[in-house]
């Protein structure tokens, strides 16, 4: 019975041995998978046009009568519409948008010295259209507007807007290019290093942005029809 105990005992501190062998060995080979990977970036690129034009054109009208003030910002309403529509945009493409009033007289702050005029009436006509070539040539004749006694609001910024809305059709296609793009360069690591790509061990797809298509100094995304979306996906692989 002793020795049958004896045998059990060095059974069990074997199997002890055993694991404990086994166990430390196999975390480090699990420690030493998930720190043997290489991390790379890669960058797609693709040149598109805006699909979408918004033109905010936004006018105004001084005097001392409100009637005849309103009277003129009728007149100018008038002017750009026919504008527009001689142009060839629909009435659906155009929007009036309201009238809004300041009375110099009603405002505690007003400079005593500053001009006759005691009303300020500013309106806009909201353009948007996917014939981005009609919007550009619209904005670009803006002196036929103003000859004809149209007078611009001097505060509006940047009016007018190029969009490209379909993004969405074209991150497949670019993240695969962005993804091969990637591959590259972890190729390029391994192939330095003596090693092997293996499988993928963790992407980021990256955030798409839309720049111009000529990154100058002056250049802004909005006002350029052209323009270029970029993404850059961040993977990292495993090497064998």
């Amino acid at each position: 019975m002793s020795n049958f105990i004896k045998l059990i005992s060095a059974i069990v501190l074997a199997a002890g041995f055993a694991a404990g062998g086994f166990f430390p060995g196999y975390f480090y080979y699990q420690s030493k998978m998930n720190t043997n990977f290489v991390t790379v970036k890669g960058l797609a690129e693709k040149n598109v046009r805006a699909d979408l034009g918004v033109w905010d054109i936004k006018y105004v009208a001084t005097g001392n009568d409100l009637a005849l003030t309103q009277g003129q910002m009728e007149n100018q309403q008038k002017i750009i519409l026919s504008f527009l529509k001689d142009l060839g945009f629909k009435e659906s493409e155009i929007a009036v948008k309201r009238t809004e009033t300041n009375d110099l007289m009603a405002t505690p702050y007003r400079n005593e010295s500053a001009g006759s005029a005691r009303y300020i009436l500013t309106q806009s006509i909201q353009l948007t259209s996917k014939n981005v070539d009609l919007v550009e040539k619209a904005v670009n004749s803006t002196g036929i507007l103003i000859s004809k006694g149209v007078v611009f609001d001097s505060n509006s910024y940047n009016p007018v807007s190029y969009l490209f809305t379909k993004i969405n059709d074209i991150k497949p296609q670019m993240l695969e290019e962005a993804t091969k793009n990637a591959q590259v360069a972890a190729n390029e690591f391994a192939k330095s290093s003596n090693t092997k790509v293996g499988k993928i061990r963790k992407a980021n797809q990256g955030v798409f942005s839309i720049l111009p298509r000529e990154e100058t100094a002056s250049a802004m995304e909005l006002n350029s029809i052209e323009k270029k979306v970029r993404v850059v996906s961040t993977v990292e692989y495993y090497l064998d």
